[in-house]
Order: C-alpha cells, then structure tokens, then sequence
C-alpha cells in the first residue's frame, strides 16, 4: 500500500522556547520511504537525534518566533496483516533484552493494578489468542470520544470510564498485553481510515519472535500502518514537546491511499 503523508502544523511562541518534534517517518523493513521532505521555520538551534530503541528521529529544535512546520511523504507499506489470535506468545524468560522493558508497568499503563482483571477476563486464552480477545473487548466496550481525555488520562482511567481516543485505546491494550505477560508498546503512526484524520496511536505486542501492531479503536489495519516511533507509553512517542509557553495555532494531518 502507498500512502501520501501530509502535516501542517502552527504554534504561536512567545519567547524563545525549546522544542522536541517527531513526525518524520523512518524507513523499516515493513516500511520503504519513498520520499519524504520537512519544511520548518526560521530556529535558534536545529539538531536531529534518535528517538526510543533507533526507530525513528526527533529533532531537538530552539525558536524565539512562531513555529510553522510543513511535513510531506510518500510511504510504501509491505506489511502482512496476519491473524494475531494465531501467534503464540513468548514466555518472558525467553523474551530478547530490548523486549523486557515493555513488561513493566509504566507512567500511563498501570499494568500491575489490572492482573486480576485479566486473569478473570481472559483466563481461558493465551498469547496471540489472548491479544485478539483483548483488542475486540475494548473495541465493543470503548467509545471513541474526542476531548474525553486529556494529557494527564492513563489506562486506568480510561478502564473506568469506558470513553477516549486512540491514544487511550492504545494504553489500556498495552496495560492488559503487560498483565498478561506479553510485551506490549506504544506506537504513534499514520493511518489513512483514521475519523477524524490526525496523528494516530495503536499498540504493539510481542509474538511468535518479533512485534506485531494491534489497533484496538478498529480504525487502522497492520497493513495500512506508517510507524512514527515507539515507546513506553505516549509520553515517550509525544510528536510535540516544547519547553517553554506555546499555543496551537493550527494542526492538519492527511494521510490518503496513493494509487
């Protein structure tokens, strides 16, 4: 599948202010980079870093004048989009190093709190079969609700009041994969069925040896999916960080199927 890629975004500032951008997408082996180019207004300091785990960039910016940044991309997705219930899992004393970590409990998926929950739910099923049950039980309980939430909103707050958006369907996903003993991260992406179009969330598990991408608000197959980056939790896939007063001027994401 081909995707084109396009992101407007503006902010006001009003004094010099550091800001944390990712929104660019990286080739991976799923993922081929056709052409890409980033436009961004006048800055202090330009300086491009790696994001979480290598994949994908942030770029690490200083500005004393509005922001602006106009993002373009043309991306050939190869990505089977396999039947997750059939994966077995991968027990966490088999797990490589680089998967350990998204076991953990962590700032917005209190996985440890939700153990109990899991075992009465899902009990009955393992691995990828566990996964599925998991994704299609928040998918016909959850409602998608834009402004329900908030930066502050975690995965038990979200459990709670059964409302959200895809960053909060990604974290109770994530929450309920790490109760189960199956690593699980967070994935900002692009996504072209998204409603209403923008920056996209969905969870990632590990399966049968290497991740598989699970979106749980229904909106996004794995096959339609550019990835941004990944992370813990969202706040270490955040497409905008700044350090310092700013206010949203405008924010466009576009993501259509190039024939």
């Amino acid at each position: 599948m081909l995707l084109q890629i396009g992101v407007q975004l503006r902010y006001a500032v009003q004094a010099p202010t550091d800001i944390i951008l990712q929104i660019t997408v990286p080739s991976f082996a799923d993922q081929r980079v056709i052409h890409d180019d980033i436009a961004i207004s006048d800055t202090l300091h330009h300086a491009t870093v790696s994001a979480e785990e290598g994949l994908g960039e942030r770029r690490l910016l200083r500005v004393e004048k509005d922001f602006a940044c106009n993002y373009t991309a043309r991306v050939e997705v190869d990505r089977p989009a396999l039947d997750i219930a059939l994966l077995p899992a991968v027990p966490p004393h088999q797990l490589p190093s680089d998967a350990v970590r998204y076991l953990m409990p962590s700032r917005y998926c209190q996985s440890d709190e939700l153990q109990n929950f899991v075992a009465a739910e899902f009990g009955d099923s393992s691995g990828g079969a566990r996964i599925a049950q998991m994704r299609d039980w928040i998918f016909e309980r959850f409602s998608y609700v834009p402004g329900s939430s908030n930066g502050q909103t975690t995965a038990l707050d979200t459990f709670v009041q059964r409302q959200g958006v895809c960053r909060d369907y990604a974290h109770v996903m994530i929450a309920l994969a790490r109760a189960s003993a199956i690593p699980a991260r967070f994935v900002s992406v692009y996504a072209p069925y998204v409603t209403p179009q923008d920056f996209h969330a969905v969870a990632e598990v590990y399966l049968d040896g290497t991740w598989h991408l699970v979106d749980a608000t229904g909106m996004a197959a794995a096959n339609q999916i550019a990835r941004i980056g990944v992370g813990l939790d969202a706040a270490e896939v955040s497409f905008f960080s700044s350090f310092g007063p700013v206010s949203l001027q405008n924010q466009s994401v576009q993501v259509t199927v190039d024939q």
